[in-house]
């Protein structure tokens, strides 16, 4: 499998290839906000057949248009363009010999999803180095407290791969977070998460987080 982590501009933002080294058919993730610097990273003989968003923001999903009359004259599906609850819990997405499972995550926007391939896991906005998505709203923050909870259940190897470059370093695994991520250590108690949520900068300071 081929998995790059591309710099793809805007506020630090992270676009993902994955790809079939036998059949070079590949998935691109969040193809946004510099759709010309992803596109500059695609090696020759790859053939795009899904475009996914990890959700609708426009930093994540701008460039879709880009793409909008297929990549090298060939037709390309897209997956997730922003409507609420159209990926269901389980769903695969098969490419070249392997599967990318689809795991919806509400709560930094009510479509958000992380994506799964191998050991790996595609966070978006849900999930940062160190930190966790924004939330507008209690209901919204408790909808990302659950969705994070249910991805803290996966293997502690489990390689976290986020939608920006927000952390210490550009990717983690779950056993790091675990012991690292300040909001991770309040997931036995929603309105301590909510806290941390709504006094996050004066935390940082206190705390010398940039």
């Amino acid at each position: 499998m081929i998995f790059e982590q591309i710099s793809s501009g805007g506020d630090r933002n992270f676009s993902y290839l994955i790809a079939s080294e036998n059949t070079r058919e590949a998935a691109l993730i969040d193809p946004s906000p510099d759709p010309g610097k992803v596109i500059a990273a695609i090696e020759e003989n790859i053939n795009i057949r899904y475009i996914i968003n990890t959700h609708s923001h426009f930093d994540h999903s701008g460039g879709n248009d880009y793409f909008s009359s297929g990549f090298k004259g060939e037709p390309v599906t897209f997956i997730n363009g922003g409507e609420e609850g159209n990926l269901e819990e389980g769903s695969t997405i098969k490419l070249g010999g392997f599967s990318l499972e689809i795991i919806p995550t509400p709560g930094h926007t009510p479509d958000s999803i992380c994506i799964k391939v191998g050991n790996k896991l595609i966070t978006g906005d849900t999930l940062f180095v160190g930190k966790v998505g924004g939330t507008y709203g209690r209901q919204d923050a408790a909808a990302e407290f659950e969705s994070i909870k249910k991805l803290m259940g996966l293997d502690p190897e489990t390689e976290v791969w986020p939608g920006h470059d927000y952390g210490i370093r550009p990717y983690s695994t779950i056993g790091d977070e675990l012991k690292e991520n300040p909001f991770l250590k309040r997931l036995d108690n929603f309105e301590d998460f909510l806290w941390l949520k709504e006094n996050w900068a004066q935390y940082k300071i206190e705390h010398g987080i940039k």
